[in-house]
């Protein structure tokens, strides 16, 4: 048998967790000098109450090698072959450390997704789908490796702010922003974040505009699966992206899911992103 386990970075529902048995590793979130666990005793609302309301500083910190080693143990009592799913390798040290742990097992094999959030978890729901119906570990990875490079995963952030405090934006360019109303698109290629079109107006309507971007090329598209991905977006938000990509995209599945903790406190509040994989 054959377990998929994963960083909670790759943001998938409870729904999907539970129904494909699906283990998953917290990342540390870190404020003042107390340590919580993302999903654990800490969440997307609680980040931006203490950034927004209380002033206070969050960062993030890996899941480090003796964190991932009880993991796996605990994991290989039930005697399966364990395939984890790791936060892309240029985001966090997450892949080196469960590297180096496995390396007290046989039976763990540690995937670098090269990517984030559901970008990564595209490659945790099918590996699990496998799972549960009985493929072998090799296929399993084969399949992973392959789809690796063919994982579309991008966002539109509608503060910059928080990118700002990770480092990943300069404060004079989330200004820029703020005064002529842009709110820019990230693409995350090969495990670096890269900046896309820039869509201007209100959120909403920008959201309309980059979900029909994304989806417009759709014979270069796998329509099996798409993800829209969102930290606290209004409902009308995320209805209206889910109702574009029905009536324009053709595809058999549309997940909506929520970002962790950990990714809430890189991006923000009204962040919403598409996940999808091309042919």
């Amino acid at each position: 048998m054959v377990k998929i386990s994963a960083d909670s970075t790759c943001d998938l529902s409870t729904e999907i967790i539970n129904r494909l048995n699906i283990s998953i590793i917290p990342l540390n979130v870190v404020i003042g000098d107390q340590v919580y666990q993302d999903g654990v005793n800490i969440f997307p609302e609680d980040i931006v109450r203490y950034v927004d309301f209380e002033g206070a500083s969050c960062r993030t910190a890996s899941i480090n090698i003796h964190e991932y080693q009880r993991h796996f143990d605990e994991l290989s009592k039930s005697g399966v072959d364990i395939v984890h799913v790791c936060l892309g390798s240029d985001f966090s040290s997450c892949y080196q450390n469960a590297v180096l742990a496995s390396k007290s097992f046989d039976n763990v094999h540690i995937i670098d997704s090269r990517n984030l959030s559901t970008g990564s978890g595209h490659l945790v729901y099918e590996g699990a789908l496998m799972a549960q119906n009985g493929s072998p570990i090799e296929e399993i990875l084969n399949m992973m490796k392959e789809d690796i490079k063919k994982i579309d995963a991008s966002f539109v952030i509608d503060r910059l702010d928080y990118l700002v405090k990770g480092g990943r934006c300069s404060a004079f360019t989330a200004q820029g922003a703020r005064l002529l109303n842009i709110k820019p698109s990230i693409q995350v290629l090969d495990s670096e974040m890269h900046a896309g079109k820039k869509y201007r107006g209100s959120f909403q309507r920008c959201i309309k505009n980059y979900v029909l971007d994304r989806i417009k090329d759709l014979d270069n598209l796998d329509t099996k699966r798409i993800f829209i991905t969102h930290c606290l977006c209004p409902d009308e938000v995320v209805e209206q992206a889910r109702q574009l990509i029905i009536d324009y995209g053709n595809f058999e599945e549309v997940h909506i899911t929520t970002t962790g903790s950990t990714i809430t406190t890189h991006c923000g509040p009204k962040t919403l992103g598409i996940g999808l994989k091309r042919l």
